[in-house]
């Protein structure tokens, strides 16, 4: 923030968190900046008033939930709708086009969004709250700026209540310390952080471009090597098998099921979520498998007993096993297990695949590349989005080179699945920067550490130099 300017003269704003502010700002409540009107700030229909049997198709009026908070994104055709005449019994709760939606209860309790004109009235769900604000004291958008930097730094806590789920409440929520300068100095930090934070989330989407651009060339990798080999040159043949198409001349055309140990899922322990444990053994599940590796280092791993696991032995996961999803949104993501993989187990939406050790790194492989990823979406379109079954995955055809062309591939795939992870780790630490900047940025306009009020917005040509860098 060396580039910006400080103001003159700062008093102590009478927050201890907050600390000085500029002379001329006024520190109030959150109440105060709130319209007049009635239900200005409201939350949404408590428990039996919304619930899923008042959801219909095609209904007259949309239901806002908390996801629009956390992410900002509102898919018209996603949205649940009510009945105008259920609408009515819950009308305290109406949200309209330029109210701010604050997510109320969950992990990202806090998040905010100014909601768009809608064709449809609307009402905010009982996971989210209303705010109306007075537009003639507070511009809308410096609001939700600053509702922004209150949630970061942590000061909406004390208006969270003491359930085992939190939960803000309206009345902590109220007195929420709120920074008021005039409106001139509103419109000026609004129009600097719509400049300043399209540029950075500019920067941002071109980062995520490239990790898109990543993935798509690994994918391509992976499904060239496994079918085509490394050699140019090779003389090809057709398998004789629509999905296969050409491959190497000396290559085998074969199926997964005539080279498996084992083709299992796992199941739900009798008692459910309920017996999951903080440690333990890992119990597997769907989102914990991806393309790149098993995620269990996060808050969606669970564990359960030694008991639990012995009972389920059939289910035992081991190094070296190929854990597929076999259900679900993430069919056909998949993971090799490590050489070292303490023991675990799975449930039912993870498929246990398990092969010879000199198989392993190059099935796993084969299971990732557009191959088999088009065996699997053809049962899917063919009717069956039950999922996968054991004996479809047994008859996934591949193609089958010689030891020693399967470990030169298997190096290949390593070596160049390395080089992109690296890229992709330097893309996701720029990401993180400008997250971080971005964050900073807004803190420091909606808490008069930067002086705005001087700021021009740059020519159409600045601006498109700007963008293009």
């Amino acid at each position: 923030m060396a580039k910006y300017q400080a103001y003159a003269e700062y008093k102590d704003s009478g927050v201890e968190w907050l600390g000085k502010v500029p002379k001329d700002w006024t520190t109030t409540r959150l109440k105060y900046i709130k319209s007049q009107e009635q239900n200005a700030f409201v939350d949404g229909p408590f428990g039996s008033n919304l619930k899923s049997e008042h959801f219909i198709a095609n209904g007259d009026v949309y239901v806002i939930e908390s996801n629009f908070a956390t992410t900002g994104n509102l898919d018209i055709d996603e949205l649940k709708t009510i009945t105008t005449k259920h609408f009515e019994s819950i009308s305290r709760s109406e949200a309209k086009g330029n109210d701010i939606i604050i997510a109320k209860i969950g992990a990202r309790y806090g998040s905010s969004s100014i909601l768009p004109l809608l064709s449809k009235k609307a009402v905010v769900s009982g996971n989210s709250l209303k705010l109306t604000v007075n537009n003639k004291i507070c511009n809308i958008k410096y609001a939700l700026h600053l509702l922004q930097h209150l949630k970061n730094e942590g000061a909406m806590d004390d208006g969270v209540n003491g359930s085992a789920q939190p939960a803000l409440s309206l009345g902590g929520l109220n007195i929420l310390p709120f920074l008021l300068p005039s409106n001139f100095e509103q419109s000026k930090i609004v129009n600097f952080l719509d400049h300043e934070t399209t540029k950075i989330d500019h920067l941002i989407e071109k980062q995520q471009q490239l990790i898109e651009l990543l993935k798509e060339k690994r994918q391509a990798v992976i499904s060239h090597a496994v079918t085509k080999g490394l050699n140019p040159n090779v003389p090809m043949k057709d398998s004789g098998v629509e999905w296969v198409g050409k491959v190497p001349e000396h290559w085998t055309v074969t199926k997964i099921g005539f080279h498996t140990l084992k083709i299992g899922s796992g199941k739900t322990p009798k008692g459910g979520a309920e017996i999951y444990q903080d440690e333990g053994v890992l119990f597997i599940r769907s989102q914990n498998v991806y393309n790149d590796g098993l995620r269990i280092d996060s808050s969606e791993s669970v564990y359960i007993s030694e008991a639990i696991h012995d009972d389920m032995s059939t289910s035992k996961v081991y190094s070296g096993d190929i854990l597929l999803n076999i259900t679900g949104g993430s069919i056909g993501r998949s993971s090799l297990v490590p050489d070292g993989f303490s023991e675990a187990n799975v449930n039912q939406h993870v498929c246990i695949i398990r092969v010879r050790k000199c198989l392993q790194e190059f099935l796993a492989s084969v299971i990732q590349s557009d191959l088999i990823q088009a065996q699997i979406q053809s049962i899917q379109t063919g009717g069956n989005r039950e999922g996968l079954n054991f004996e479809q995955i047994s008859k996934f055809c591949f193609v089958l080179p010689s030891d020693s062309e399967k470990k030169q591939i298997i190096s290949y795939i390593k070596k160049k699945l390395n080089e992109f992870g690296e890229l992709e780790a330097r893309a996701n630490k720029a990401i993180q920067l400008m997250q971080e900047r971005r964050t900073a940025l807004i803190s420091a306009a909606v808490t008069g550490k930067i002086d705005v009020r001087n700021w021009q917005a740059p020519t159409l040509s600045e601006a498109d130099t700007e963008l293009s860098a």
